[in-house]
């Protein structure tokens, strides 16, 4: 595959998970590949993260772990476009597929939109239980505003690991890097926890994920203050670079606190702040602390428009280097 038909699938998958997203139907009947690399995850987890073994043993374990998981996701990665490049431009519609798959531009827009209609539909219990489907804090101590941050805050936070870096670890290394990502950040995700369980084992995980999405979520500031420009104007653009470049270091992880910024001053709201995660309250500063700090229903169905044009940004911007490479 020549550099510019690499470009124009990343186009055409970005595209095609816009439009159609996750479909039902099929993961009903097969399983996701992000489930897959789950079930790989869990079988090193189950094996090597015993009890019974020290923390010394667990945290080189963790290592090795990640190491063969990550090994794994490239070879795969790397025989699947192969086996695509087979069938000429049938070959490319199937590489498109499989790089849609891996994005959630649709599927994040769609279960943070739930947040506000369930809010508005059946009000803070329901808000609770559809944002309890998007974030980890314990839905029972949000109130209606803090409901509403939450759902804020994931939004833009998957917005930069879960559509910006597989986008942009495709654009640079193909299916084995895309492979490479999804299987460090579902590792992350699963392990990367400083629990007592995970504090040693997810140790590896968590770092390697951490430097896997530095340069994403310092690109998705840029993305998120020009989407903010298309739908809000030039004042959202100005805030939301200013923020996010001044603010996003305030957050706990190296990473999240960037996009967070962004959409905080994209959308002129106070986020993050003190937080229960398992009955544990993470105590941080407020990011955008002179922004309004009641977020509504309103402020979250601001934020996927917001965010749906940082996504179509993205596709732009793509689109430009495809047309540069020709």
């Amino acid at each position: 595959m020549n550099i510019d038909e690499h470009f124009l699938v990343l186009v055409l998958a970005l595209l095609l998970d816009r439009i159609i997203g996750d479909p039902q139907w099929l993961w009903t009947r097969v399983p996701h590949p992000v489930a897959i690399f789950g079930r790989a995850i869990g079988y090193f987890d189950q094996h090597f993260n015993r009890e019974s073994l020290s923390k010394a043993q667990r945290r080189q374990n963790g290592v090795v772990a990640i190491l063969v998981l990550s090994a794994l996701a490239i070879v795969t990665g790397l025989v699947l476009h192969w086996f695509f490049m087979l069938f000429g431009p049938v070959g490319i519609l199937l590489e498109v597929f499989c790089v849609a798959i891996f994005l959630a531009q649709k599927s994040l827009s769609d279960h943070v939109a739930a947040v506000a209609a369930a809010l508005k539909s059946e009000g803070l219990v329901g808000g609770r239980k559809a944002v309890s489907r998007i974030v980890g804090r314990d839905p029972e101590t949000l109130d209606e505003p803090g409901v509403c941050r939450a759902a804020i805050e994931s939004l833009a936070e998957n917005f930069s690991d879960g559509v910006v870096a597989p986008a942009l670890w495709f654009a640079i290394f193909g299916l084995p890097g895309l492979f490479f990502y999804k299987m460090l950040n579902t590792a992350d995700s699963m392990i990367g926890h400083r629990s007592e369980k995970y504090v040693d084992f997810g140790w590896a995980s968590a770092r390697l994920d951490d430097i896997a999405n530095w340069p994403a979520a310092r690109l998705s500031i840029l993305l998120i203050a020009v989407g903010a420009g298309i739908r809000r104007g030039t004042t959202a653009f100005r805030d939301a670079f200013k923020v996010g470049i001044r603010d996003g270091k305030l957050h706990r992880s190296p990473n999240s606190g960037r996009p967070e910024a962004a959409m905080a001053g994209a959308l002129d709201l106070q986020l993050a702040g003190p937080r229960v995660y398992s009955g544990v309250v993470v105590r941080e500063p407020m990011i955008n602390g002179t922004g309004r700090d009641v977020a509504t229903a309103g402020d979250v169905e601001d934020g996927i428009s917001v965010f749906q044009a940082s996504c179509m940004a993205l596709t732009l911007l793509t689109f430009v280097a495809f047309v540069c490479l020709l």
